[in-house]
């Protein structure tokens, strides 16, 4: 099994001056990062780390970041998500998987799930990785995940957002079919923005047509989670 990513948060504050930084590393602590974060407001943590981690910022990872509860209750939120990126990873291990804050980046690439040029319909390989993370999902129902669809370069940019957005569209569809609830799920395609991989190549093209997910706390677990359950 690949090891798992995971963003790390340090905070330091200096003459009331926020530096946030993100590396890294094997082993955490949940509680105490959680507790960190909460110190100085997720909203503002998340919309400072959202612009300066960079590629993805507006996509998945921007999402995860967005969503911080701190305090106790984020450490508390932050050991269930560390369950369940093992449990993906253990699962799905041609996916990237990555743990930042409270929630999980998860990138469906073409070793998950690929799509043909210019096509949106999920391939047999891309139904039977899915079919791998709905039991993961259905073990952990009090999640919210958005979808993100992408493309290459191939084509319009007006072209790509919507064929990106069809894509992340097919994802949720065919997850709801197997039973888990679709309101769980929202949608986003970006198109061409934010490659993983050169465009200059056909390897590279097929590592862009993608999707990501980000999955974070719905509010029942955010409750539950200040409520020490």
């Amino acid at each position: 099994m690949k090891k798992i990513s995971i963003m790390v948060l340090a905070l330091i504050v200096m003459s009331g001056t926020l530096f946030t930084s993100c590396e890294a590393i094997k082993n955490t602590n949940n509680a105490q990062r959680g507790a960190g974060i909460g110190a100085v407001g997720g909203a503002i943590l998340g919309g400072v780390l959202g612009n300066n981690v960079g590629k993805g910022g507006n996509g998945a990872l921007g999402a995860v970041l967005g969503g911080v509860v701190g305090g106790v209750a984020g450490g508390v939120i932050g050991n269930k998500m560390d369950k369940q990126a093992r449990e993906i990873d253990a699962v799905l291990p041609g996916a990237d998987v990555v743990r930042v804050g409270e929630g999980i980046k998860l990138v469906l690439n073409e070793n998950a799930v690929r799509f043909d040029t210019n096509k949106s319909t999920l391939t047999s390989t891309a139904k039977a990785n899915l079919d791998k993370l709905v039991k993961v999902f259905n073990e952990y129902p009090d999640t919210n995940i958005v979808i993100y669809g992408y493309t290459d370069s191939t084509g319009s940019a007006d072209y790509n957002l919507k064929l990106s957005g069809e894509r992340a569209a097919s994802v949720k569809n065919y997850l709801a079919s197997k039973g888990l609830n679709s309101s769980r799920f929202s949608v986003t395609g970006l198109g061409i923005a934010d490659p993983i991989a050169s465009n200059d190549t056909a390897d590279g093209r097929s590592q862009n047509r993608r999707v990501e997910f980000a999955i974070t706390a719905n509010d029942k677990m955010v409750q539950e989670a200040k409520d020490g359950k």
